[in-house]
Order: C-alpha cells, then sequence, then structure tokens
C-alpha cells in the first residue's frame, strides 16, 4: 500500500451538523487536495448525507463501505452505528465500541487517526449534543494536527463545540465559511 501523505479533515458533529456541513462544502474546491470525512454522531438511523450533501459540492461524496480507498477531493460519510478506523489508507468499519448513550465516533476516529495516518491531520468540531471529539483533540495537537471548533454563535446546537474549546486543546474557532477558508490555505500549503 502506497504511503498516503495528502491531509485528512474529519469533520465531527451532530444536531444542526448538516447546517455546518452545507455551509462548509458549499465553499471548498473540487480540487482541495485534502479527504473531507464527515463523522456524523449518530445511534442507528440510518443517514442521508451522501444523498443530500452532493448537491452542495462538486467533490464525489460517498458512503463508507469497509476497506474504501481514501483518497483526496472526496467527502466521505460514516455510516450509522459503526466505528470507523483507518488503517493502510483504507477505511475501517468496526461495530460501534459505546452501543448506548451517547456515541463517541468521532473520538475513536480521531484517535485512530493520530496512529494511522501519514498526512496532515485537521480535527473541526461543528453543532451537535454531547462532547464527542473532544477527547482526542490534544492528541491531534501532539502530532501537530490542526483543531477548530464552529464558532458557538454559528452554531444549531453548540454543545459539541463548546466542549471541543473546553477541552484547551482548540487552535481556531470559526464560522463554517471562515473553516473553509483555512482549509484551503492548510491543504495548499501541504501540495
Amino acid at each position: 500500500m502506497r504511503e498516503k501523505t495528502f491531509p485528512i479533515v474529519c469533520v465531527g458533529g451532530s444536531a444542526g451538523g448538516l447546517n455546518a456541513y452545507i455551509r462548509l462544502l458549499t465553499n471548498l474546491p473540487a480540487d482541495l487536495g485534502a479527504a473531507i470525512v464527515i463523522v456524523n454522531h449518530m445511534r442507528s438511523l440510518p443517514t442521508r448525507l451522501h444523498e443530500i450533501l452532493p448537491s452542495y459540492t462538486r467533490m464525489p461524496v460517498e458512503l463508507i463501505t469497509d476497506r474504501l480507498d481514501v483518497e483526496p477531493n472526496h467527502v466521505y460519510i460514516i455510516p450509522a452505528n459503526r466505528d470507523l478506523h483507518v488503517a493502510d489508507g483504507e477505511f475501517i468499519l468496526k461495530p460501534i465500541s459505546k452501543p448506548r448513550g451517547w456515541p463517541d465516533v468521532i473520538t475513536v476516529f480521531l484517535r485512530s487517526l493520530t496512529r494511522c495516518w501519514d498526512g496532515k491531520l485537521v480535527a473541526v468540531i461543528v453543532s451537535g449534543y454531547d462532547g464527542d471529539g473532544a477527547d482526542a483533540l490534544c492528541g491531534i495537537q501532539q502530532i501537530g494536527g490542526i483543531t477548530i471548533a464552529q464558532s458557538l454563535n454559528t452554531a444549531k446546537q453548540p454543545d459539541m463545540p463548546e466542549s471541543a474549546i473546553a477541552s484547551g486543546c482548540i487552535d481556531l474557532v470559526l464560522s463554517p465559511e471562515e473553516i473553509t477558508v483555512e482549509l484551503v490555505r492548510i491543504a495548499s500549503a501541504e501540495a
């Protein structure tokens, strides 16, 4: 398996996240040079994001399947009720490790990235309930990744970005439109 060194951007959210995902994707170029992975913190309802989001981006949008190759200039969507990992440049789906209470699928995926991804890592936490993702942000920073939280006044449900900020490991607090500008800057710096 060839080494993959392009940036990977994990966008974690839940309640109110759709608004943030649309605002992000609408302004991202199709040749961004990074993979966008939307980790929507859902329990058991099937996601429809892979049907909704193609209207807002020129990048291909795919529902992740086990052993799917990670490629730049694609938007990937986590399926419901699965933990997501990455290994050898591929997505690995596993049974959800926390079947009761609030899931921690964003934290699980971010921790996998810190262990198994060779390129730049960017963690973006947007609107949602609970604090999924917050526990993994310091690990992203420790390996030179960038952590971003959606500004609370632009989030429909500020719990997740608030928990991310409270972790003390957020580099930037931005609106979705400002996050887009930052992602373009990061991807072009890594090209």
